[in-house]
């Protein structure tokens, strides 16, 4: 394992939380855990964030569970707040996949 890929795993392990990531038409879900930035100040407009969520995770379960690549469509469900992905990016330490950037639209409370 490359500095990279420890690195990342140490910092969405300590401030990351769980979250639940399901593909669109629900019928395969996965526990990750998942770091999301909180909202900057100049992102913030009465009260609720303006900008796209981004979360970053690590590829260990999704390749665990056999889940694959997260796609647009994807539902990810962070605490009480549901998202949908509308691009997923991954992240490479050399070859070797490591993790991806979602990016998410919506917030909605379920």
């Amino acid at each position: 394992m490359s500095y990279r890929t420890d690195r990342r795993r140490r910092q969405i392990g300590a401030k990351g939380r769980q979250m639940v990531l399901k593909t669109a038409m629900g019928e395969r879900s996965v526990t990750v855990q998942g770091y999301a930035p909180p909202a900057q100040v100049a992102d913030i407009a009465d009260a609720t964030a303006k900008t796209a969520f981004v979360c970053q995770i690590t590829n260990d379960e999704l390749a665990a569970s056999g889940y694959g690549a997260p796609a647009p469509l994807d539902k990810l469900k962070d605490g009480p707040k549901s998202y949908t992905l509308t691009d997923a990016s991954p992240v490479y330490d050399g070859p070797t996949l490591c993790g991806w950037t979602l990016i998410a639209a919506g917030g909605e409370i379920s």
